[in-house]
Order: structure tokens, then sequence, then C-alpha cells
């Protein structure tokens, strides 16, 4: 614990402000927009952790993360040690580094809010990360004894790497099973490049191969093969973390006109298809020049961001509430804001009106105002009965997801919930179904990157446990 005196002096040192690229630069690019701390500057912004006797910091964290731990490293000037740190509990933390709301995680906690601002835990994280990645001074830990058992993995999103990550490093065989052509869920088909760049991901991927993880690429469970042809090839235990990535629409009049995605496949076509760099990449996307994006959430920060980047002269988010009540990261609407982007708030859509060719050219939204809380503590949108028309080329549905229903209509007696949500008994992830276990968004719908990470940690252990006491008995 720190004394008084040094306390106070840690106090006065600002938080760190991490360059960026400018908002008119960025704006008209996929490269990565903040542009990481230098060496000096994250020891800087390391010194003024408090090294507290009770960490709070540490019970944000939904993997466990020693935070005090690998920032005092940083502070000493030992940065591959800090991310061999990171990664005793945290398999990507390069990923984290960057995506996680760690203001509502790890840094909300931290003593210095009271008063002032946080420790920034999650930019000195992705420091740590990029200087073992950037150094060549990645480690691999020794493998440990094999103990016979097979594990499969559905999906290779954030909950599945982090799963097998956690298992391959006691001793058991893991195999992921991943449906696309690239492993890493949403952090490669629905995070652009711009907030994670694919080379990351793909980093962390391979750190896990050389763990000992195997990846089978292009498999898609339930249809090449079910979880019971997976128990008959000899798996012992089926962790599911297929994530819930069926597009929601509003289902309301034009919906069905040409130039209206889903964000689903929006961000599927620009990220993982690389139709930014459409014809190197021939994979083809619709450069609107009048682009409205339907929500509030991360989601369609994402979506008018990439529709800035391909060209866009007018970039909206249409929002039924206010700013104040949006789902996304308040650093992705600030940025947002920096770029651009036009916030047409209290609005929402009632119809699609299109052109000759079934083309969208315009949206008819309803002026909302806002009444009493809803079950969220959101106040609720509440209809003025006063209408006005936006003119758009392009229009990106990003109103939530559904979960996938290929696993469970595949999977004899696996319980689903109303909304097609696998159903587990516990936060083991233990479901209907022996020996199956689920977490990630399959269980609890739509959330964040980390709360999927934390989910696999948890099913990790419930998993070893219920191995270690099957082969005993």
């Amino acid at each position: 614990m720190e004394n008084n005196e040094t306390k106070t002096k840690k106090e006065k040192v600002p938080r760190q402000a991490m360059p960026a690229q400018e908002p008119q630069i960025r704006s008209r690019n996929f490269a990565e927009v903040p542009l990481g701390y230098s060496p000096e500057t994250a020891i800087l912004e390391a010194s003024r952790c408090l090294h507290c006797k009770k960490p709070f910091c540490v019970d944000g964290c939904p993997v466990d993360v020693d935070i005090p731990g690998f920032i005092a490293l940083i502070s000493a000037g030992d940065f591959a040690g800090a991310a061999r740190k990171l990664k005793e509990t945290n398999a990507l933390p390069a990923v984290c580094g960057r995506v996680c709301p760690q203001e509502d995680q790890c840094e909300k906690l931290c003593v210095l809010a009271k008063k002032g601002e946080s420790v920034a835990i999650g930019r000195l994280e992705r420091f740590a990360a990029d200087y073992e990645r950037n150094s060549g001074t990645v480690t691999i830990p020794l493998p440990p004894k094999a103990n016979g058992k097979k594990v499969a993995v559905v999906g290779a999103g954030p909950s599945g790497l982090t799963i097998a990550g956690d298992l391959v490093k006691i001793g058991y065989d893991v195999t992921i099973f991943e449906a696309l052509h690239q492993a890493g869920g949403v952090l490669v088909y629905g995070i652009p490049e711009f907030r994670l760049p694919k080379s990351i991901v793909s980093a962390e991927v391979d750190y896990l191969q050389k763990l000992g993880v195997q990846i089978e690429l292009n498999a898609l469970i339930g249809r090449i093969k079910t979880v019971d042809d997976l128990f008959a090839d000899g798996f012992d235990a089926i962790y599911l973390a297929v994530g819930a990535g069926a597009p929601v629409f509003m289902n309301i009049p034009g919906e069905n006109l040409n130039g209206i995605y889903s964000a689903n496949e929006y961000l599927t076509r620009s990220n993982l298809m690389k139709a930014y760099l459409f014809p190197q990449y021939d994979t083809p996307i619709v450069r609107g020049k009048n682009v409205a994006v339907i929500g509030g959430g991360n989601v369609a920060m994402d979506s008018v961001r990439t529709a800035l980047r391909l060209g866009a002269d007018n970039a909206h988010i249409v929002y039924r509430r206010t700013e104040a009540e949006m789902p996304a990261r308040k650093e992705e609407v600030h940025h947002a804001h920096e770029e651009g982007v036009q916030f047409k708030l209290l609005a929402n859509p009632l119809e699609y009106l299109g052109d000759e060719k079934n083309t969208v050219r315009a949206i008819v939204c309803e002026q909302m105002e806002l009444g009493e809380p809803d079950a969220s503590g959101r106040r609720k949108p509440v209809p003025t009965g006063k209408t006005f028309t936006l003119e758009v080329d392009v229009v990106v549905v990003a109103i939530g997801t559904n979960a996938n229903p290929i696993i469970p209509s595949t999977t004899p007696g696996l319980e689903t919930n109303k909304w097609g949500n696998i159903v587990v008994k516990n936060e083991g992830g233990a479901t209907s179904r022996t020996g199956v276990f689920a977490g990630g968004d399959i269980v609890t719908g739509a959330a964040t990157v980390i709360l999927a990470m934390g989910a696999g940690k948890k099913v990790a252990q419930a998993i070893d446990e219920y191995l270690s006491t099957k082969s005993k008995g």
C-alpha cells in the first residue's frame, strides 16, 4: 500500500492520452484509429497505479487479470514480463486492450476514479501485448502432461478461443471447429479493421495454436457433423460457443428493398471478406453516398464508421432514444462524432421508400420523446405522432441479433429458451445434455467480448471438474 505522500503525488499525474489518427484522415482509411502508447508514456501511466491492498479493479475483470501485477511490471520497464502476467489468465490481451469496455468494468472500480480519472488499464494492457508481439519476445510455455481427454469446442470466437487456451494448458487435447474460413468469430467478421486489425487476431490465434490448440476451419457443426457425431468421434466433452449471429430486422414496410443490409452482412462483407478492398477482393458491397444505420450500440457505431470509410458523404445514426441512453462505448461515440457522423436521435423508422428500381431512397421516421424507464432502466421512447423523411441510398439495420438455430435443431434433447438461446444450469455452462456445455452469446444473447471470454474461463473449470470426476468414477 502506498503512503499518503506517494499517493498524493500519483493522484497529481494526469491520465495519459493515447495518440490517434486525425479524424479527417482516418475517416477515409481502414487503418487503426488509436496509435498506442510509447514506452515512456506507458511507464508514466503505470506509475499512477496505487497498488491498493484490496485491488477492486480485479473484481471488475471477468477473466481475473492480476491488474496491479502487470502494471507494476510495466512501471519497472519489464514489458514482456507484463505480457506474460496478462496471459496467465487472459488468452487475448491485445484484443481486450482494444475492444473491452474497461470504463464499465476494471477502470470503473479503480480507486483513482472516485476523485478523478482511473488508471488507463486497457491502454496499458494493449501496450504490453503489442510490445511482446512486435519485439519478438513471445514465449510458449512448456506443454503439460497430456491427460488423455479430448474436448471439442464449437466456434472460434472469444469464448471458444478462451476455453481452448485454458484447457490445453492443463493437459486436454482440444479441437476447435469453426464454420468460417478464418478463426476469430466476431473479432474478424464483426469488428472493423480500424478498431481491431485482423493481424492482431491472427497473432493471438497463432499463439493458441502454438500452445497446442487444433483448429478446423470451414467446419459448420450441425451440417457437416452433429454434436452426437463429435461424441462418436471420441470427444469426451463439447463446448458450444457459436455466438448469436442471426440478423434481426424491424419488419416494417419496404424492408426488402435493395440497399438495405443487416449489420451482420454489411460488416462481414467489409471485414472478413474484405469488400473494402474491392476489386482486389471480389466481394461486392454497395457504397452509398447517404447512409443511415439504425441502432445505438457498438455494432451500429462500427457500421456507420465503416460507411464513412467506404465513401459516404453523409453517414447517419438513427436511434430512438437520446445519446445518453446509447449502449455503445463512449469512446466509439466520441470517435464517430469526431469523424463527422450525423446523429438523428429520438427517431424511430416507420417505413422505407423505394425508387423505380426497388432501391431504397428514403426512410420515414417518427419523432419520439422519452417517457418512464423500462425494464432496462433506460427511459422508454414514446411516439409523438410527428414524422420526418430522411433521404438515403443505403440502410444498415443494427438493432441486435438472435441465436442461430443450427446447433439446437440438430441436437436432440438440448434445451433452449423462447429466444432460441441454449439453457444452462449454472455458471459452469452445463446444458440439458450430459457432457455438453455452452457459454457466451448463444447463452446470454449478444453481449461483450470480455463477458464471452469470462464464460469460457468458468466453463473450462467446470469441464475439468466434470471430466476429472468422470474418470475417477
